[in-house]
């Protein structure tokens, strides 16, 4: 019987099928941080009972940290409590912490890849709702709730119920200018913030295949923006050329074997979805948000959705979001002044994005208004970009380099932008108060973001490509 990506991995870790209801499902690898772990920990020492795999759990600090003097006590009491209760916690469970002063020490869902953790066929999991993000090597990963990281700490296990199945398809070549943060946000554009609600999502065709492991990651990332369950690439020679040799990445003999397995990891010709999509590459533009949630985006040349254009039961929404924004129906875009401008998160914060933007800043200055922060995913990102002299381009810029951590992605940490400013920002998320209480955000790729910092306002990238 042909079968999906997604059900060849299901089938696989499935332990009981409850009549009537969910799966027990196992869990290969459970990344946690400070954030959602804390209650889960304490769950566990109610009942006297351990993490029953500590040596499958990876844990991190990443949402609270500060990007600036980490090698300081943390400011925010908060914060700071809840860091020292994930070090605590796993010093006594026996789990392997990446903390603040480590040098594997990063964003959750960028250290797992670069590290060798994530690896084709898994189930992954994690208290974090960009836990998708792993699904770019061929793995089901998707975020749980504190009672649900609480389960798997004590069984390694989940009840999960099985979701429907959905295929988007972009094939075809992208202009210039044009990655894959824009792809995402286009397709998000297209079928809405809740148009994959349910779903377990394989993204498929030529362009996605023709992207690196940095731009799948960037597109899974944000499958759950678009209410999915988990977003999903098949494995391929870009997969393994990537994982070959990372530091716990299988070695030797082991590798050879599970190399075999993982170019298994394919959906069949004869596969069903329930639902499937079709785009063309070359009809997407650098894309940029208007709204308050990651569906409501248009083409940087085009204007905000005028009201005729707007359906009768989404115009009360519609008109709350642009009275947040400060914009107007109808209104354009490109042009509009920025204030801040973020270069981070789980979405884009890996090396290769940074080397997008040093290569584009190199030897330009930003404009004197706008403030740019660049926060590195990892300490290895950080390290790398440093190596390469990144940093110095940055410097020169006059953009600031700043230390590992989630950072403006949520202002849950000392990473604010100010009351009613602008930022463009390269995260994943719009919502009102994201980035710090009546803060305003376009979402962006890191280029559209680049241009914006050199110019400070709203630009079509496509125009210093021509």
């Amino acid at each position: 019987m042909a079968k999906t990506l997604f059900e060849k991995i299901w089938d696989r870790h499935v332990v009981k099928t409850i009549e009537g209801g969910p799966a027990v499902l196992y869990i290969d690898k459970h990344l946690i941080h400070e954030v959602t772990s804390p209650q889960a920990f304490a769950g566990l020492n109610k009942r006297g009972i351990k993490v029953f795999r500590p040596q499958q759990v990876v844990a991190t600090a990443d949402h609270n940290v500060p990007t600036l003097n980490q090698h300081l006590p943390i400011k925010e009491e908060l914060s700071r409590l809840q860091v020292e209760a994930l070090k605590k916690n796993c010093a006594e469970h026996g789990i392997e912490l990446y903390g603040l002063g480590h040098p594997f020490q990063g964003i959750v869902h960028v250290i797992g890849p670069e590290l060798g953790f994530t690896q084709p066929g898994m189930t992954i999991v994690c208290g974090d709702s960009h836990t998708s993000t792993h699904g770019a090597f061929g793995s089901i990963a998707f975020g749980i709730g504190t009672s649900e990281v609480e389960m798997v700490m004590a069984t390694q296990c989940l009840l999960q119920s099985k979701p429907k199945l959905m295929r988007i398809n972009i094939d075809g070549e992208l202009k210039a200018g044009v990655v894959s943060k824009d792809i995402v946000l286009y397709i998000l554009a297209q079928i809405s913030a809740s148009g994959a609600t349910g779903y377990a999502v394989e993204f498929a065709g030529s362009a996605i295949r023709a992207l690196s492991m940095e731009g799948r990651m960037t597109i899974c990332n944000m499958s759950i923006e678009m209410g999915a369950r988990c977003g999903m690439i098949a494995p391929d020679q870009t997969t393994f050329d990537y994982m070959e040799g990372r530091k716990f990445a299988p070695q030797g003999e082991e590798w050879n074997k599970k190399l075999a397995y993982w170019k298994t990891l394919v959906s069949d010709e004869a596969a069903v979805f329930d639902k499937e999509y079709h785009f063309k590459a070359a009809d997407i533009e650098p894309m940029i948000t208007y709204g308050t949630n990651p569906g409501m985006g248009i083409g940087v040349s085009g204007h905000v959705p005028a009201l005729n254009e707007i359906d009768e039961k989404e115009k009360p929404s519609f008109e709350k979001s642009l009275e947040y924004m400060g914009l107007q129906p109808g209104a354009a875009i490109k042009g509009k002044k920025v204030d801040y401008v973020f270069i981070g998160s789980c979405t884009n914060s890996r090396i290769e994005d940074l080397r997008m933007v040093a290569s584009f800043v190199k030897g330009k200055q930003k404009a004197g208004h706008v403030e740019v922060w660049v926060v590195p995913g990892s300490k290895q990102v950080e390290k790398q970009a440093i190596e390469e002299g990144i940093d110095k381009i940055f410097e020169a810029a006059g953009f600031q380099l700043r230390q590992p951590g989630c950072s403006a992605c949520l202002g849950m940490n000392e990473d604010k932008i100010p009351a009613g400013k602008y930022c463009i920002s390269t995260s994943n998320r719009n919502f009102e108060g994201r980035q710090g209480p009546n803060a305003r955000t376009f979402l962006a790729s890191p280029l559209t973001a680049a241009l914006a910092a050199i110019t400070g306002e709203v630009g079509d990238v496509r125009e210093h490509y021509n």
